[in-house]
This record gives structure tokens, sequence and C-alpha cells, in this order.
């Protein structure tokens, strides 16, 4: 059964095919085309954020692939434009939009989805130049496989990949070993004491199986 919520799996596949992923536009699992009903994509193709993502032509397809992949995880593809307290969050930070922490986030500041795309973007950018430069192997991956690294720099952090197991094995050309290692990624600190967090065990496993079994189809 695949650990990919069926939400995700839908708005990726809409992306597939409003942004020509690839150049086939479609997903493919093991050689087998991605199975989204009927609903599941018409709803997928109408989600505002995902047709932002795939229009913008500023951005590669990793970065696409990521971006929706955050909204997924860090909002449940919903509008977030009021910043709030993460209590879950390491220094329980001020967080806006899809997981956006830092320099601009402001409190009492109403963002809209514009805004918040923009701001997203720009983080998105840095983490695709984060990990081009710090994956030897880089172009040879296919952009969902960039995607969950990108999406990885962007929620976990440049020093954490840097030091990172991944990394290692990525760059040593074990790329499946590589992908193994997103479920290790699974704990947050909360009153004080490290443990599992379903929501980071669930990215995790969607990002592990999307980078080892999933794959873009070419035309």
């Amino acid at each position: 059964m695949s650990k990919v919520p069926k939400f995700l799996a839908s708005s990726l596949a809409a992306l597939a095919l409003l942004a020509g992923l690839g150049g086939g536009g479609a997903i493919l699992i093991h050689d087998q085309p991605l199975q989204v009903s009927a609903a599941e994509m018409q709803q997928a193709l109408a989600d505002q954020y995902v047709r932002v993502v795939a229009a913008d032509p500023t951005t590669s397809q990793a970065v696409k692939v990521a971006m929706v992949l955050g909204s997924f995880y860090e909002s449940s593809g919903k509008h977030i434009g009021k910043p709030y307290v993460d209590k879950l969050g390491r220094g329980q930070p001020l967080t806006v939009c899809n997981g956006i922490t830092g320099a601009g986030v402001v409190a009492g500041k109403w963002y809209s989805p514009a805004e918040c795309y923009q701001l997203e973007k720009r983080r998105y950018l840095a983490a695709e130049r984060a990990a081009q430069r710090l994956l030897v192997h880089w172009d040879r991956y296919d952009p969902l496989v960039q995607g969950q690294f990108i999406d990885f720099l962007h929620n976990k952090g440049e020093g954490a990949f840097t030091t990172s197991t991944m990394r290692r094995k990525a760059n040593a050309g074990d790329l499946v070993g590589a992908c193994r290692e997103n479920p290790r990624w699974n704990k947050g600190t909360v009153a004080g004491l490290l443990q599992v967090l379903p929501g980071l065990q669930g990215r995790a496993d969607a990002n592990d199986e999307i980078c080892r079994l999933w794959r873009v189809s070419t035309p």
C-alpha cells in the first residue's frame, strides 16, 4: 500500500499534467501509471496553488515538485495567511503560509496567496541552489527525486543535510540508500523531549517512496 496520501498523489499528478514534468506530463510508479480517480484529478487541477506553481516559468520542475510537497506537508493544501506560533517547531517559531519562518514573517500581517507564493519561492530557490552545490549527481536525478531533496533542505536546513548520511550515500552513488534515510528523520522536540511525530513520520515515509519508486514519464 502506498504511503503517499491520495491528496498529495493527485496534486503531483495534476502538477505533472499542468507543468509537463519530464516532457511527458505523467507520473509512473514501477513503470505503471499513477492511479488517480477522475474526481480527485479534477479537484487537484482546480487547486489554485498547484496552478500557480505549475504556471511560473521562472522555476525548475524540481522546485515545482518541492513546493507542491511542501504545500501538503505544511498546511494540507490550505492557505494560512495569518502568522501563528508553531508550538511543535524547534523554538516555537512564528510561522505563516506553508511552514515559512524567519525573515519576512511579520506578526499581525495578513499574507495573501500571492504574497505567500513569492515568500515561499525564494526559500525553495535557495534550497535548490544548496542541493545543486551539495549533490554531485544532481543533474542525473529525476525531478521527483530532486524535489524531495529540495523539500528536505527546505524543511531540515542546509546544516542538517550537509552532514547527513542521506547526502553521503547519494554522493557515493547509492540513491536508493539515500532515499531510505528519509524515515529516520521523524522526530521533533515536544516539552523538551525528542520523540517521533506522526506528521514528520508521514512526510518521511512519503518522500522515501517518491524518491525510490516514482518517476516522471518521458516522451
